[in-house]
């Protein structure tokens, strides 16, 4: 039986929560990530890990999928500690920030593992998460150190 993919739009700060947390551990290449201004559009596609299980409940057997995952209405994108002529070099994603700033443009971050960064300032927001493959056994369960 196919399992059934997961696509949500994101137009709040709450609604990117809740899709910084189905993305929390997701892998990216950086060739794998694109920012189109002409489009005002930023694109990644993205090995998640399936956080999610049935009824709520928690999964035995950790799970990757493909997903797409785009923002739309982005005016500039700013990366750091991140070099985008390295097209091979994987990310670990950690969240996704959004913030509003009063009498400030709102901003989308892409938070990674050791120290980098992907900033867009968007006008509104419409962050979309696609699954766009049929999930695969993960090899391991990603582990977070606490301090």
């Amino acid at each position: 039986m196919a399992k059934k993919p997961l696509k949500l739009v994101a137009r709040t700060t709450e609604d990117v929560e809740v899709v910084s947390a189905l993305l929390q551990d997701a892998t990216v290449k950086v060739g794998d990530m694109t920012y189109r201004p002409g489009e005002r559009r930023f694109a990644c596609v993205v090995n998640r890990y399936r956080w999610e299980g049935r009824d709520g409940r928690r999964r035995r057997r950790g799970e990757r999928v493909r997903a797409g995952v785009h923002a739309d209405f982005v005016q500039a994108a700013r990366v750091q500690n991140l070099s985008l002529d390295q097209h091979e070099t994987v990310l670990d994603l950690l969240a996704i920030r959004a913030e509003v700033r009063e009498g400030g443009p709102e901003t989308l971050t892409f938070v990674f593992a050791g120290g980098a960064a992907i900033e867009l300032t968007v006008d509104g927001f419409e962050l979309v998460l696609e699954d766009i493959s049929q999930p695969w056994r993960a090899r391991r369960r990603p582990e977070h150190a606490l301090d």
